[in-house]
């Protein structure tokens, strides 16, 4: 009997080529392939809540804000991952012919679950930090009332400012816009946070 051997180095251009056809999204790592796993309802709400509010608070400015499904290529750490929302100025810079795969964002926010959390504050926030046009990092708790801002103040450095309440107001520093984590957390209930 022979064994399957599984492939871990992955070209990304391989991986796209998957990609395209995958019943699941999987983000690329260096040449290995990591399926995503399936986000809560309050992950999406959370996700779609800051999308929405963000989305119409932009209007008529010159910004694009992105939503899960959009993926983003970090070239010098070889990464294609999908953010769960990516605020764009100006026009998006692709990645090939399609426009698919952007390169640009100047925030992106993440909404941490038990499984990804430490990637997410970890290496995930070093790739993320060697795009020239990010300047800020929202990473939101699904669990609690509970949002972490980075903002980049100079090269190599970043200020960080917590919030724990849900009278607490974000306010963006890249973009004109607040929102009360009431309002971000809408709809959200923390009784059914049971997941990974």
């Amino acid at each position: 009997m022979q064994l399957e051997t599984k492939k871990f180095d992955y070209t990304p251009e391989e991986y796209l080529e998957l990609e395209e056809k995958a019943e699941y999204k999987s983000e690329y790592r260096n040449g290995e392939i990591v399926p995503m796993t399936g986000g809560t309802t309050n992950h999406n709400k959370i996700a779609g809540n800051f999308y929405a509010y963000l989305k119409f608070g932009l209007r008529g400015n010159n910004y694009d804000v992105y939503i899960g499904d959009v993926r983003l290529w970090i070239p010098r750490y070889r990464q294609h991952t999908y953010p769960d929302v990516m605020v764009i100025e100006g026009q998006p810079i692709y990645t090939g012919t399609s426009t698919t795969t952007v390169m640009n964002p100047m925030l992106i926010a993440e909404v941490l679950s038990k499984s990804t959390k430490n990637y997410d504050q970890g290496d995930k926030f070093l790739y993320y930090r060697s795009i020239p046009e990010f300047k800020e990092y929202i990473l939101i708790d699904q669990y609690q009332y509970h949002v972490m801002q980075y903002v980049k103040t100079a090269e190599s450095q970043w200020s960080f400012t917590e919030l724990e309440h849900e009278s607490a107001i974000l306010s963006l520093q890249t973009v004109d816009f607040q929102i009360e984590l009431r309002d971000l957390y809408e709809q959200v209930n923390f009784a059914e946070n049971n997941e990974d």
